[in-house]
């Protein structure tokens, strides 16, 4: 089977990215939506960087992308450890490394 090459383009603001360290995810029957905010050390209030809005077929393709670089990322530099931080519960928040005073 013959693989298709999709080309795709990104303006120079958006490929500087943007830092998160919390992503807040919440659900309907039709759609997904991600938060993806920062909150620094001592501060109240965390502010969103970045929605992302999808249907649920493609939140499931993320998934599954995720996963796949997951276990490359792994295969390459070896295990992820998440050194007993808070594990993502079924819920909507969940915070990425937050609070290790590593810059």
């Amino acid at each position: 089977m013959e693989e298709k090459k999709m080309n795709i383009s990104i303006s120079p603001d958006k490929a500087a990215g943007t830092y998160s360290n919390l992503a807040v995810i919440a659900h309907s029957q039709s759609e997904f939506v991600v938060d993806f905010a920062g909150i620094l050390p001592g501060m109240q209030q965390a502010t969103v960087q970045s929605r992302i809005i999808m249907t649920p077929e493609n939140a499931k393709r993320l998934l599954l992308a995720l996963q796949d670089n997951v276990a490359k990322y792994e295969k390459q530099y070896g295990q992820i450890n998440l050194n007993n931080r808070q594990q993502p519960v079924p819920g909507s928040t969940f915070p990425m490394s937050f609070g290790s005073g590593e810059a």
